[in-house]
């Protein structure tokens, strides 16, 4: 029997985290799975962890108020100081790209246990972008000991940084596996946001983006509104005041944009199935949309999930309010350009990532049972030559 502590933060940590959580339970006979959260966002969080029915047994609570990362960073690790040392695990994961990611896998490390990185080796090659998330994934990465990245193009840039092949598992990624089990359950309810007309599901708040940008974002939106009668966009505005404050003083008073506040994960997938298409600066709705048949704009210049953009999926727009425009206009005109993102495959997962998580896992500890995951299929195109060229040193 090992113990796991799994430590998470923020709501997409959560919603990842949430499908592997359920496995370990499966596997109680063997792992034993404990969970703690540091409410890095707090109301937000706490919406995911009802709809997946997960109760922490240690919560830090280390949110303040328009909250820096290095405010986050020092109160993570000084928290869980005392609880590392008091009852320490076989093996800490942490997941993403998140402050609560990379402190704790550093608290970890301060203790010499092991950490397993969930969603390991992705990178934009540009350390402020995302901020401060690519340098928050670097760190953890360096520190990991087992290192479960969600695609072979991940896996590559693990092996170009150093990491040892033995330690790397190809899983694809958990928020498939979140996304298929919201997805497909039954629902009552009404949703309270119109859906005549071609909706657009917009989430804007990356740090990177605030002032200038943002506002960029919102006029452009308000410009594509004002251009197409049959368009409503909705927007769940993140509660960062420097996202509410330019979102609501832009975007507030038309008749055809929906500013919402937060919205739990069950309603998001259910507006995000009904969306046309989605405009964001996230990271996990460049996998999960492509999963529904949605194209995505992503407002950056640069991301970490090229395979997305590789496959046609995700096209990146960055902040440019002419550009900006430009992109959503096509989607709603050009019906090839649509069906062509559309239809494109989604390279991120099958809905088994956990399940070969769990496997891995068994297999570095030696449990009974054990058994080596079979990797994650299909790759992007043309990555398993340069995996294989990484692998071999050719």
């Amino acid at each position: 029997m090992i113990e796991i502590l799994s430590v998470f933060g923020t709501r997409p940590e959560a919603i990842k985290m949430a499908p592997l959580l359920a496995e370990l339970g499966r596997r109680s006979d063997v792992m034993s799975s404990r969970v703690c959260v540091t409410a890095q966002h707090r109301e937000m969080l706490d919406q995911v962890l009802e709809v997946f029915g997960i109760t922490p047994e240690i919560d830090l609570d280390v949110m303040t108020e328009n909250q820096s990362p290095s405010r986050v960073t020092g109160a993570v690790l000084e928290s869980l100081e005392g609880i590392l040392a008091e009852r320490p695990p076989d093996l800490v994961l942490v997941h993403g790209d998140t402050t609560t990611t990379m402190a704790a896998s550093l608290a970890a490390f301060y203790h010499q246990i092991p950490v397993g990185h969930v969603e390991a080796g992705l990178r934009t090659g540009c350390r402020y972008c995302p901020f401060p998330e690519e340098m928050n994934r670097v760190v953890t990465d360096s520190v990991a000991t087992f290192h479960f990245a969600p695609t072979r193009a991940a896996a590559v840039n693990l092996l170009k940084s150093g990491v040892s092949k033995d330690s790397i598992t190809v899983t694809g990624n958990t928020v498939i596996d979140a996304l298929l089990d919201v997805a497909g359950r039954p629902h009552h309810e009404e949703l309270g946001v119109p859906t005549d007309g071609r909706v657009i599901l917009v989430t804007a708040h990356r740090r990177e983006n605030h002032g200038e940008p943002l506002e960029n974002i919102c006029h452009a939106l308000r410009d594509v509104a004002d251009a197409f009668p049959d368009v409503r966009v909705v927007y769940p505005v993140h509660l960062n005041p420097n996202v509410q404050r330019v979102a609501h003083h832009v975007l507030g008073d038309h008749e055809r944009i929906l500013l919402l506040e937060p919205l739990s994960y069950v309603p998001f997938v259910r507006i995000m199935k009904e969306s046309f298409f989605v405009v964001t600066d996230s990271g996990g709705l460049q996998e999960e949309a492509p999963s529904l048949g949605k194209p995505v704009l992503v407002l950056r210049n640069e991301t970490e999930r090229p395979e997305a953009v590789e496959a046609g999926t995700v096209k990146l727009v960055g902040t440019d309010r002419d550009a900006i425009v430009e992109e959503m206009t096509r989607l709603l005109t050009d019906d090839a350009a649509y069906i062509a993102m559309a239809e494109a495959v989604n390279p991120y997962g099958d809905g088994r990532a956990s399940v070969r998580i769990a496997d891995a896992i068994a297999c570095e500890f030696e449990l009974p049972g054990a058994r080596r995951p079979a990797e994650f299929e299909p790759e992007a195109p043309g990555r398993r030559d340069e995996l294989t060229r990484q692998e071999t040193g050719g």
